[in-house]
């Protein structure tokens, strides 16, 4: 049995950012608004060290939030080199960060080999120059492509950022995206509904009628289709759906804090779907870890299945992988 990866998360908040994407606040997404100090990253890894769960060779300090590679330098390198040497002395097992993919060139990859940094994870988004354009991101899907390559050239683990939903996106040109990363070969991937917050350009967008969010029910559908794609594909989904926002930022969007949970229900009920084929009884079978998935939340898949005459009953399976199944006839 493989060992979970988790991460020491350090928030590096909006101060690496050159511009202001039409959807970002990072103080609302993240919490924080203060940027982090190098005491605060030793005192993250001492807390953590104290878990019982806590495995020095699966867990990474990761700076998340704002585009690391973009912010003042000397600061940057402090965070590193606090950084570096809890992976010196094997108390973890290398450094992640995240970055624009604009804020990429040898120089930094050098920069960011030389303090033990392991994986790169770019907020690619979009990779459609009009969206990228309408959103203020300031840079082009050519960005992406390059910085990607770049990334895998020097040996970092690459992992990139989707989001659905956007302003001017839909559906067609978001899958359209989505090969294109897959083409692109990362080793990791997350998938962000967009969700409008205050003090955003989205949110002026969305005052104005201008932009119409996602429902909950297209981006849930959407993001399973991507996870599909993306694991079919060899390439694994981290992360569906924002950790977590400030309440009391909230606007509008598809906000839900079991959105993973949603997406992977509705990946089982859609499998099972393609396999019933009749109506009748059926014994549905799920690895343990899968269970509360195929039932989904209020038995909202099994009232569904049984609404279209299925009427099954959910069994673990074992031998089962993750969100696979078997089905029999209950006779």
């Amino acid at each position: 049995m493989s060992c979970k990866h988790s991460n020491i998360s350090i928030f590096v908040p909006h101060i690496g950012c050159p511009n202001n994407c039409s959807f970002c606040n990072q103080k609302h997404i993240t919490g924080f608004s203060k940027a982090p100090t190098t005491e605060m990253v030793e005192n993250a890894v001492e807390i953590a060290k104290r878990s019982k769960h806590f495995n020095p060779k699966t867990t990474e300090i990761a700076f998340f939030g704002g585009s690391f590679t973009a912010i003042n330098r000397n600061y940057m390198l402090d965070l590193l080199k606090t950084a570096s040497k809890f992976v010196d002395e094997g108390i973890v097992s290398g450094i992640r960060i995240s970055t624009r993919p604009d804020a990429i060139d040898d120089e930094i990859l050098s920069l960011l080999k030389r303090y033990n940094v392991t994986a790169i994870e770019l907020g690619a988004q979009t990779l459609n120059d009009k969206v990228l354009e309408m959103n203020n991101r300031n840079h082009s899907a050519a960005d992406i492509f390059n910085a990607s390559s770049l990334i895998k050239q020097y040996g970092f683990e690459l992992g990139l950022q989707i989001m659905t939903g956007l302003y001017g996106d839909n559906d067609s040109s978001t899958i359209e995206s989505a090969k294109k990363i897959i083409e692109i070969g990362p080793q990791t991937v997350r998938i962000y509904p967009t969700i409008v917050l205050k003090d955003t350009y989205l949110a002026a967008l969305y005052a104005d009628k201008i932009y119409s969010p996602q429902k909950l029910e297209e981006a849930v559908e959407l993001a399973s289709q991507l996870y599909q794609m993306f694991t079919e594909n060899g390439i694994k989904v981290i992360r569906l759906g924002l950790h977590s926002i400030d309440e009391n930022a909230f606007v509008a969007g598809p906000w839900h804090p079991a959105f993973s949970e949603l997406c992977l229900s509705k990946i089982m009920l859609n499998k099972a779907l393609a396999m019933i084929k009749k109506k009748g009884n059926y014994l549905i079978f799920v690895n343990k870890s899968d269970v509360s998935k195929m039932i989904g939340q209020k038995r909202e898949n099994i009232n569904y299945l049984k609404s279209l005459g299925f009427d099954c009953v959910v069994k673990v399976k074992n031998e089962l992988s993750d969100l696979n199944i078997e089905i029999k006839e209950n006779n």
